[in-house]
């Protein structure tokens, strides 16, 4: 459940006001924030908080757990035109805390849009989901342990500046994602918390880190060829990523994070630049001393970011079986 829902009741406010509907709300039951009743149809919500260029496949990641036969219902403090397009191709229904909603029923159907956002969406802009914050988040959420170790400890870590651990310790005691006691530091709300870094990650850290797009000489890439053959280091995000992590999934795009440099990538994987190729290049951003859950593949957090930026059904299925494995 969300501490700030104050959305979500502007946002049903503004459907009421729209529709004349008479809307009657039950909080709180179960997974679900909310109940509506519209009509003598029974919606059930969810909400999504920070949702500013949360993409579909982010969306639909609140999904994962919920029963499909019901009429649900994502609320959203903020959907871009793109995602709720996206939405309504999918037959997932949304509304947003401005009023526009694509809601379909077996007896109901609603559909509003162009109504401008009142609400601020630099709901991201905090320096616990700035670069620096995103790489301690990762540690922390990658290797749990390392949350009880020191700021300078954390600082080398990561290869952030000492100063910046601590306000970023600061700032997520502040926003209730910290818990301190005497002995022991404790991560609250962490569905929450993957749930910004992912749309902040994509937003802000992964495009930073990007250097070419590329494709293989003759279209022909292996990723165990590459295993097997290559000397340089590498590490797999996006499908090959969640096929090393999973094997639930034959990669068709591929995402490659690197310190080496491009040139020597490029010899060594026989690749060349192109603007439509279908490997990716970046640089890597984490540390060596973070424990990997597979040599060869990115972070798993990474992963499953890179795969919900997608929006491709099976790339989420795939992301899903990550999360349930643990980050």
């Amino acid at each position: 459940m969300y501490r700030d829902n104050d959305f979500i009741y502007e946002a049903i406010a503004c459907l009421e006001d729209t529709t004349e509907f008479h809307i009657t709300i039950e909080s709180f039951r179960d997974v679900y924030d909310v109940v509506l009743e519209i009509n003598n149809e029974t919606l059930f919500c969810i909400a999504k908080k920070n949702a500013k260029n949360a993409n579909y496949g982010i969306i639909m990641s609140s999904f994962k757990n919920l029963n499909t036969s019901k009429n649900n219902v994502i609320i959203a403090d903020y959907l871009t035109k793109n995602t709720a397009e996206e939405l309504k191709q999918n037959g997932v229904n949304y509304l947003d805390a401005s009023g526009n909603a694509f809601i379909k029923t077996k007896d109901l159907f609603i559909y509003i849009e162009g109504r401008k956002s009142k609400i601020n969406k630099k709901t991201n802009q905090t320096r616990a989901f700035q670069e620096a914050g995103l790489k301690l988040i990762l540690l922390l959420i990658s290797n749990p342990e390392t949350l009880q170790y020191s700021y300078r400890e954390l600082a080398e870590k990561t290869g952030i500046a000492l100063g910046s651990v601590s306000n970023i310790f600061k700032e997520l005691e502040d926003s209730h994602y910290l818990l301190k006691t005497k002995n022991t530091r404790v991560l609250k709300n962490q569905e929450e918390i993957i749930e910004r870094w992912v749309i902040a990650y994509n937003e802000l850290l992964k495009p930073r880190s990007f250097r070419k797009k590329m494709r293989a000489i003759g279209n022909q890439f292996n990723v165990n060829h590459v295993l097997n053959t290559s000397d340089i280091k590498l590490y797999f995000g996006g499908e090959p990523g969640g096929e090393l992590l999973t094997r639930h999934l034959k990669p068709k795009d591929y995402i490659i994070y690197t310190d080496e440099e491009t040139s020597r990538v490029a010899k060594e994987l026989k690749l060349v630049p192109d603007e439509t190729g279908n490997i990716e290049l970046y640089s890597k951003f984490w540390t060596d001393s973070l424990h990997l859950q597979n040599k060869y593949a990115a972070p798993s957090l990474v992963v499953y970011a890179d795969l919900l930026a997608t929006g491709n059904n099976r790339n989420i299925e795939t992301a899903k079986i990550i999360l349930e494995n643990g980050l």
